[in-house]
């Protein structure tokens, strides 16, 4: 219930305040475990992210942000989780993948930190996918977190992972972790849904 109220009131304020638009959100799977892959520029993209997908999205957050009174309630609530500063702990990536197994979804940021361009990304978000057995949706934020600029949130087609997995290799998940990646920059340049 908090979440749905929550989102609202974001699609509202990131529409009015960054005239945010959404295309190829209708691809969304509507169920099953799903890794929402995007790209990083600010401290805004989880919301931007999740906002209009149709799905309660979980995150990772960094520890600390849970000791704050209030408002670590607030953001495990919200979806958020724990993970410790210096990396993803194993504990971290066990919860990512219980959430999926149980048919989730996930919101990540392959690059792990934030670039104005689309960097290299790395295979932690394929190896959850591929542990879990779930579908990957490659997401492009567009634009400046500027009052009244656009903004775009653009969803390409899922990327079923299989064969990826079937390999069974590094070679095979740096492979996925590039095409994810070329997706996103494929959809930051053209501003369309990638499929």
């Amino acid at each position: 219930m908090l979440y749905r109220f929550a989102r609202a009131i974001l699609r509202f304020v990131y529409w009015l305040l960054y005239r945010l638009e959404v295309r190829g959100v209708e691809q969304i799977p509507r169920d099953g475990p799903l890794v929402l892959c995007s790209n990083h520029k600010s401290l805004q993209d989880p919301i931007t992210l999740g906002i209009w997908v149709p799905r309660k999205v979980h995150y990772m957050a960094k520890e600390e942000l849970f000791r704050i009174p209030l408002f670590g309630s607030l953001i495990r609530a919200l979806g958020a989780f724990p993970v410790k500063r210096g990396g993803v702990s194993k504990e971290a990536i066990r919860t990512a993948i219980t959430l999926l197994q149980g048919g989730n979804v996930m919101g990540i940021f392959p690059e792990g930190t934030r670039n104005e361009s689309v960097g290299m990304g790395k295979r932690g978000a394929v190896t959850m996918a591929v542990r879990a057995k779930a579908v990957v949706v490659p997401v492009a934020l567009v634009g400046e977190y500027r009052p009244f600029r656009k903004m775009l949130a653009v969803y390409g087609a899922p990327i079923d992972l299989t064969p990826y997995a079937e390999q069974g290799t590094s070679e095979s998940l740096e492979e996925a972790t590039e095409l994810i990646m070329s997706r996103i920059r494929e959809m930051v340049r053209t501003g369309q849904p990638a499929s």
